[in-house]
């Protein structure tokens, strides 16, 4: 077994299996304790949320809880594991609420590959959260699910595979753009995979500003053109009337490469027809969809961006979900909505273009980070996040009218 392999099965085994414990707020050590704890002292805010259910949100933890949900039909690259296998992917994904947003996080396996089963089975469970943040779920019953419990539940419903990438990358993206001096609006752009990141990042780039003819969308089958009969509901309204089948084809002239696919289906002379001052996000993990160094060496006047750690621009989402969470669960919102994802991408497309901390240049070993081709995202460090992007989102609920208390507000002040 190689060192990493080795390294990461101790790290989930020892000292004790797991990445995850409950553990107490409140004093439970005389008998006056338990009394308040549980009997009687607990009828109390039982009546009172009975009669109020609004006081939930005042005597239980439900107002800082998610719930992190999977059936463990799409997990990481390695595809269908099912719902036992995805559990320490989910503890992961609640350890970085906590650790970035100190959100509480039941994870939760539910075994179960049929739509309705699921969306009714969550449904149930829902009062228990503030929140449910839907992971590693197959396209495209991902988009069924979450449209589904959207318009069940009164709590944000946020699938992070669809837009955690799509607001962090398109964050990116816009640094990039304007880096290379381009706009959105005028950029000519190839998306390679059709599943929950491709479209729902596509989707969100329209909202931004990108023209949707400027967008060729190339799934496994080739470019989707409206020449093709086998494309489903999600994929129907990027289908462009043209003649380029394949991705070579697509590529001609492009001014981005948005990767969302598999390990090297980029190639040197693919990329080297691409205009002047590229853009290539090549997100695919562990490994991307060209090599960075091939990349660099293949053109210099290129911007990369990838999701690995140890290249510069990392699309990484804990940029995303940890502090769009925490902004909705501050105002109480009902939804996390359009607004709120759009205030979070041009939060996020700011800060990186402001002057960067020291300690956050020391902890990732550097003598100087600023805005510039190598870096168009900030680090995910970086202190100031926790008080930026949560405050965007929690404005941007306010403002589009699913917030229903004030941020940081006593438990009276509802808007």
């Amino acid at each position: 077994m190689s060192d990493l392999r080795q390294d990461a099965l101790h790290y989930h085994e020892r000292p004790q299996p797991g990445k995850l414990e409950t553990g107490l707020i409140k004093p439970c050590d005389t008998q006056r304790d338990l009394s308040l704890a549980y009997s009687p002292g607990v009828a109390e805010p039982v009546r009172e949320i009975q009669n109020h259910p609004d006081d939930v949100y005042r005597y239980t933890g439900k107002g800082n809880l998610v719930a992190v949900i999977s059936n463990g039909s799409a997990v990481l690259g390695l595809g269908h594991t099912g719902a036992l296998a995805s559990k320490p992917v989910m503890e992961g994904k609640a350890m970085l609420f906590k650790r970035f947003a100190n959100i509480d996080v039941f994870d939760i396996e539910v075994d179960c590959d049929d739509t309705d089963e699921l969306v009714q089975t969550i449904t149930n469970i829902a009062p228990t959260f503030g929140g449910i943040n839907l992971e590693d779920i197959a396209a495209p019953q991902c988009f069924e699910v979450e449209k589904a419990l959207k318009a069940k539940l009164d709590i944000p419903v946020f699938h992070d595979d669809q837009h955690g990438t799509a607001i962090v990358a398109a964050a990116g993206l816009l640094n990039a753009l304007k880096l290379q001096g381009k706009t959105l609006q005028n950029a000519s752009i190839v998306c390679v995979g059709a599943g929950a990141a491709g479209l729902s990042s596509m989707n969100l780039l329209i909202e931004l500003g990108a023209d949707p003819a400027n967008i060729l969308l190339v799934d496994s089958q080739g470019v989707v053109s409206t020449r093709r009969d086998n494309l489903n509901a999600y994929k129907q309204p990027f289908a462009q009337d043209t003649d380029k089948v394949t991705l070579a084809d697509a590529l001609q002239h492009a001014d981005v490469f948005f990767g969302v696919s598999g390990k090297d289906i980029l190639t040197p002379e693919m990329l080297l027809s691409m205009a002047e001052k590229p853009i290539v996000f090549a997100m695919a993990n562990p490994d991307p969809e060209i090599d960075p160094k091939l990349a660099y060496h293949t053109r210099q006047d290129l911007i990369m961006a990838t999701g690995r750690s140890d290249y510069p621009n990392q699309v990484n989402n804990v940029l995303g979900f940890p502090y769009l969470f925490r902004g909705a669960l501050d105002v109480r919102a009902s939804d996390i909505n359009l607004p709120m994802q759009k205030a979070a991408v041009y939060a996020l497309q700011k800060l990186a273009q402001s002057h960067v901390p020291k300690e956050v240049i020391k902890a990732y070993g550097l003598e100087s980070l600023e805005f510039g081709p190598d870096y168009i995202l900030p680090k995910p460090n970086d202190p100031r996040l926790i008080d930026v992007v949560p405050k965007a989102v929690s404005e941007a609920a306010a403002e589009s009218g699913v917030a229903r208390i004030k941020a940081h507000a006593e438990p009276e002040d509802f808007i």
